[in-house]
């Protein structure tokens, strides 16, 4: 496990789960939303956030979360580990809305600088409408990954607890061969 794909749908749980992997494998954790967004909640030029991609995936290792689906392809022939976040979409909406209730305001560390969290109709909308036809596209490309990449299918909570109480017991045990702080 050197270069970790994660993909789900807004409020699956990418940034919270690639956080909770970098402290246990010691890898470095990149957040989409931090090339999608410029300070301001100003949208990147398509062009400019795949160069951005690109440069990150073509880094030895990684845990790179989030969409721009445009460079999922270059992103899944290096990464060696694929993990799809697949909530269903009450939780979802459930978990956005509690982060913009907590977070409301203020900065998070998956955003850059100068993006308070906000209450947006529109996302929650945005979320709901692709409910059906982001999941099929994430279906699509977790069900096309070659048969030489690891790839987990995590669709509850529960899911998510399992796969890191294994890894904890991996690392644990130094099966995994990551570096030890």
């Amino acid at each position: 496990m050197k270069r970790v794909m994660i993909i789900g749908q807004p409020g699956s749980g990418k940034s919270t789960l690639a956080r909770a992997l970098g402290e246990k494998t010691f890898l470095p954790v990149v957040h989409i939303d931090l090339i999608h967004w410029k300070s301001g909640w100003v949208e990147r030029e398509p062009d400019e956030k795949s160069k951005m991609t690109l440069e990150v995936i073509a880094r030895p290792t990684w845990i790179f979360e989030g969409g721009h689906s445009r460079t999922w392809p270059q992103r899944l022939d290096r990464a060696d580990t694929l993990i799809w976040l697949d909530m269903p979409v009450g939780l979802r909406l459930r978990r956005v809305l509690w982060r913009t209730i907590k977070h409301y305001g203020k900065e998070r560390p998956d955003l850059p600088d100068g993006c308070p969290e906000q209450f947006s109709a529109e996302f929650l909308s945005f979320i709901w409408r692709t409910r059906n036809t982001s999941r099929a596209k994430m279906r699509a490309l977790y069900d096309g990954a070659p048969a030489d990449k690891t790839k987990y299918h995590l669709n509850s909570p529960a899911a998510v607890r399992r796969f890191m109480d294994g890894l904890s017991q991996a690392v644990a045990i130094g099966n995994l061969g990551f570096p030890h702080r």
